[in-house]
């Protein structure tokens, strides 16, 4: 379904080269070398180009929150998607500064909002509940994989080349939790965190649920495959940004990942197509426990460590900053004999 090249590594010499001929000691600028020689893999040796910078917020429900393991009812997810379309979230505040389209995708929530503004790829009201049967088919996590790489090209068509991921949905770390103990053969203990911040007593709760999710599937045929653990333990947003980041690598395309459950889908679209690592730049740390997993599994170092659990795509957003400075000194600032300075 996802065919992905690699990054080209020919050029990598010339890219190294020319960072380490910049007017500074070499290695100076640290982990924003590293960060301007990855865009210049992607987008271009000479220049590297980031383009109408997109962030695409999926939201859906999730049928475990009927067990109380958030802090908040599932309604809340709609209620954020409208405060998302009025401006009025913190992704909102951000992506402003940061001059990024903000897109809002129904995944699938309980209830449809009624707006132009809201992106209508809607699989069903909410996925069943994971504790007692599977979240969704299989072909309707394939079809979630393909919607979300259609709204990716959509977006790409209009000229973007760097897409930013965030969600939004009750229930969802829950979710992201079991799936990520599925690809990564873990027990859900190691997996299971406190999402928004529940208390003890839910916490376990959360725990013994997901405990029960995870031997169900593991009792299926096939459960190592990523698109089976995607339908059985999985979320529709979890699905569809998994399908947008496997179109941004199709695509060449830069693709910042956020938090806990966009790195997730950044784990499952890996496992899909093991090349897609290439285009992916992990924006931040996330306080969720089990996030440190999938860094160390995709081997990735974070750009931002802010103590940030809200999601929306937000430790995205804040981070698109750093990537236009690694685009400033990559094709602005002067080298060693451009400016007639003696190399250090």
């Amino acid at each position: 379904m996802f065919s992905v090249s690699s990054v080209s590594r020919v050029n990598d010499s010339a890219i190294r080269q020319r960072i380490d001929l910049k007017t500074k000691p070499p290695g100076s600028l640290g982990s924003l070398e590293t960060l301007a020689a990855q865009l210049a893999a992607i987008t271009g040796t000479e220049k590297i180009k980031l383009q109408k910078p997109a962030m695409l917020v999926f939201a859906a429900d999730h049928g475990i929150a009927s067990e109380g393991v958030s802090i908040a009812p599932p309604q809340v997810t709609q209620q954020m998607v409208m405060n998302f379309i009025a401006g009025g979230a913190a992704v909102n505040c951000f992506c402003q500064v940061a001059n990024m389209s903000l897109h809002v995708i129904d995944a699938g929530m309980l209830s449809a909002v009624d707006s132009r503004r809201v992106i209508d790829q809607r699989l069903g009201s909410g996925t069943a509940n994971i504790a007692v049967s599977p979240a969704m088919s299989r072909e309707t996590a394939e079809a979630g994989l393909q919607k979300g790489a259609d709204v990716l090209r959509a977006r790409y068509q209009e000229g973007s080349n760097v897409f930013a991921f965030g969600e939004m949905g009750i229930g969802n770390t829950s979710a992201a939790s079991a799936v990520l103990a599925a690809l990564l053969d873990l027990d859900t203990q190691e997996t299971c965190g406190r999402g928004t911040g529940i208390d003890d007593a839910v916490f376990a709760r959360k725990q013994q649920l997901l405990g029960q999710a995870l031997t169900r599937h593991r009792s299926m045929d096939d459960a190592s495959d990523a698109i089976n653990i995607l339908a059985s333990l999985g979320g529709f947003e979890i699905v569809q940004m998994t399908g947008a980041m496997l179109a941004a690598a199709q695509a060449g395309a830069v693709i910042m990942v956020d938090g806990f459950i966009a790195s997730v889908a950044a784990l499952a679209a890996v496992h899909i197509a093991p090349e897609s690592r290439d285009y992916m730049v992990f924006c931040h740390r996330s306080e969720e426990q089990a996030h440190q997993r999938i860094l160390d599994a995709l081997d990735a170092t974070p750009l931002l460590d802010l103590g940030l659990r809200l999601g929306e795509g937000t430790g995205a957003a804040l981070a698109y900053p750093l990537l236009l400075s690694a685009q400033s000194f990559y094709n602005c600032m002067a080298s060693f004999d451009d400016a007639g300075v003696t190399p250090v």
